[in-house]
């Protein structure tokens, strides 16, 4: 092992005493050739991109030509949408909507929409149940909405409805008195028209209302507790 290493240096030496001499220069080496790099694959998020950007065009091409409806913004503000409706009317309903969505889930599905019309005293055949729901059922999802709750008595209202429609029964039968929403002259608020009242000064007048409510809500309150420390004074010599 020792010779082979002594003759390598050797051997190196004379190359660079001929180097000098002007002798041969030694060849040089070959540069490595690069090995070549795979090509990177394609980046999802494009493919992913176009694939979206498909399904929005067929989508507005299905809007275009009547095959689906537009989707509503998600915001949904029931006083500037059902302006026609006033604050009070609008929490009663959402009340009653409340009432019989039993899954807490912000919708009246068809199971819970049975049971709703079986209170009412007008039970519905399964078939029945599904046309109620399809009559306003704006984003096709098989079940109500509060946006679509209020569409039904907002139909009823603009005379929209069959007589003997599931909807206008469910309406007639929720009794909601009207007289003490401010229709004048109206026994039944599906019966009346949507008087054209300014929605500004109506919605102002009627928050004043509530808060004169809360406010002779707190007198009683503070009435009430100083009448009981009074009596625990009285008790207490």
């Amino acid at each position: 092992m020792a010779s082979e290493e002594l003759a390598s240096k050797l051997q190196r030496r004379l190359q660079w005493e001929e180097m000098e001499e002007g002798g041969p220069q030694p060849e040089p080496r070959a540069a490595p050739v690069p090995e070549p790099q795979p090509q990177p694959p394609a980046r999802a998020p494009i493919a992913r991109a176009d694939a979206e950007l498909s399904v929005q065009l067929n989508r507005r091409l299905d809007i275009n030509e009547g095959a689906a409806r537009p989707r509503r913004c998600k915001v949904f503000h029931p006083y500037s949408e059902f302006p026609e409706f006033s604050r009070r009317l609008i929490k009663d309903l959402e009340s009653m909507f409340k009432l019989y969505d039993a899954g807490r889930d912000g919708y009246i599905d068809l199971m819970e929409l049975k049971l709703m019309m079986e209170k009412l005293g007008a039970p519905q055949t399964h078939l029945g149940l599904k046309s109620m729901i399809k009559e306003v059922d704006e984003d096709f999802d098989g079940k109500l909405s509060f946006r679509e709750f209020l569409l039904i008595f907002h139909k009823a209202a603009a005379g929209e409805l069959q007589e003997d429609s599931g909807l206008m029964v469910l309406a007639k039968l929720s009794e909601i008195d009207v007289a003490l929403e401010g229709v004048k002259g109206a026994k039944d608020f599906f019966e009346a028209k949507v008087q054209a009242l300014s929605s500004a000064s109506k919605f102002e007048a009627e928050l004043k209302a509530e808060q004169e409510e809360r406010k002779q809500a707190e007198e009683k309150r503070k009435l009430r507790q100083a009448a009981f420390r009074e009596l625990k004074a009285a008790f207490s010599t």
